[in-house]
């Protein structure tokens, strides 16, 4: 197949020795950290700040529903109160389509705006991004898409995420998507980093439970595929095993009970470190594969991230045993001095059960059998060409983990428990096997 020849030409050509080298390039590149404001009413404490840095007119990107739940208020009470002009552009929409990008970057050239508020979840704060590098090149977003592709940066960005998922309030990147083209593009530069982002998390008391459960487990993947990388530092692994231990801690918690503010604080601080770990350790194939579900059907990032990463972390699992033993201890769910096989397991079943405790579904419904070949080839280049990963996929390998979450036909369902308990039992066998020969080799 094509993307079989695009996988060897791309492994012919040295990318696994270029992401190498990458890798100790993102190890030194000097990457800005926000200040941090954190806990409840901390959205009016930066609509405080920002009043009192001298800007002239201020860009507020939201959503509509943001916007007429009245949850603004505080912070834009604050730019008044300070004297500070501002516009609310609430037209952001799923995945910050390129179309609203322009419309938001039109409003912000005719304000003669000089800062932005980005308030809202990742796809507010990844279009706010957007309009503010696009404006200050005065290039359409298309054209930056890869990494520094602009020569100017933005104006100043500040961040109130109203969701604990993305992490955007602190990474370099930002993801939008191409509707003529049904694909997900990500431009990254160092000087998209918020200058400031407020954690409030009385923001995220009346968030809808499948939002809760869906953006946790976009956090958690964040964390996981930073950790298990190959660009990881010491900082990032520390973030990394932060976010997970807070997030088994905690999401059950905010999901359960959304009001419960200690949880919710939590959380979005989990979704910060996890921000900053792979911001600078990378994803992996878990993205890789996400971004096509969503470029293609539309499917929220983080479900997308849910619904595959129990599929990815058993197919890499004979790769990254001992870092999954440690996973697993951060965690809780497991205890030292456990065989570390034994405690990979206790991770990945864990990791599934987390999911289904939370309401995540264990198939894609949009997807469809006749779109697999296409999304696996999308994804294996991604992956090859971008991510770190402690496994590479082959083509064979991304379809037969798209095929494992197709929507299963009524028949298929009754024997779906057997396979997947057959499964279970085979793969520490497989990784046992796997670890023998790797020792018998040369």
């Amino acid at each position: 197949m094509i993307s079989n020849l695009i996988g060897d030409r791309a492994r012919s050509v040295g990318l696994p020795a270029v992401k190498r080298a990458a890798g100790v390039v993102t190890r030194l590149l000097p990457i800005p950290q926000p200040t941090l404001m954190v806990g409840p009413g901390s959205s009016a404490r930066l609509g405080q700040a920002v009043g009192g840095f001298g800007h002239q007119h201020v860009l507020v990107v939201t959503d509509e529903i943001i916007s007429k739940l009245g949850l603004l208020k505080p912070l834009t009470d604050a730019l008044a109160a300070g004297g500070t002009a501002f516009t609310v552009f609430d037209e952001v929409t799923a995945d910050a389509p390129i179309p609203v990008i322009e419309r938001g970057v039109e409003v912000f050239t005719r304000g003669q705006c000089d800062a932005i508020v980005a308030f809202g979840g990742g796809s507010v704060m990844d279009a706010a991004k957007v309009i503010g590098l696009a404006a200050a090149n005065g290039r359409h977003p298309r054209s930056l898409v890869g990494y520094f592709r602009g020569l100017h940066g933005p104006a100043p960005i500040y961040a109130v995420p109203t969701t604990a998922g993305t992490g955007s309030e602190v990474t370099v990147a930002a993801v939008i998507s191409d509707p003529e083209r049904e694909k997900k593009l990500v431009i990254a530069d160092t000087r998209l980093v918020p200058k400031m982002a407020a954690l409030d998390p009385s923001l995220m008391t009346g968030l809808p439970r499948p939002v809760t459960a869906a953006t946790g487990m976009d956090a958690l993947t964040h964390a996981v595929e930073a950790y298990l990388g190959y660009w990881g530092t010491s900082f990032t692994d520390r973030m990394a095993l932060s976010a997970v231990a807070m997030i088994y801690e905690n999401l059950p918690l905010a999901y359960n009970d959304g009001a419960n503010l200690a949880a919710r604080e939590k959380m979005a601080l989990a979704s910060t470190y996890a921000g900053l770990a792979f911001t600078r350790a990378n994803v992996g194939n878990v993205h890789a594969i996400a971004h096509q579900l969503g470029g293609k059907y539309h499917t929220p990032h983080g479900l997308a991230n849910a619904i595959m990463l129990p599929q990815v972390l058993r197919f890499s699992a004979p790769e990254i045993t001992a870092k999954l033993a440690t996973l697993a201890l951060r965690a809780k769910v497991g205890n030292e001095g456990e065989p570390e096989d034994e405690l990979a397991e206790r991770f990945l079943d864990s990791v599934e059960a987390l999911a289904a405790s939370v309401g995540i579904p264990r198939q894609l419904d949009a997807l469809r059998s006749r779109d697999i070949p296409a999304l696996a080839e999308a994804a294996c280049w991604e992956a090859d060409t971008n991510y770190p990963v402690p496994r590479r996929m082959t083509q064979d390998d991304c379809e037969a983990m798209l095929h494992a979450v197709l929507p299963e036909a009524p028949e298929a369902k009754a024997t779906a428990p057997k396979k997947r308990a057959a499964r279970k039992k085979a793969a520490p066998a497989a990784a046992k096997a796997t670890r023998r020969r790797s020792a018998k080799a040369p």
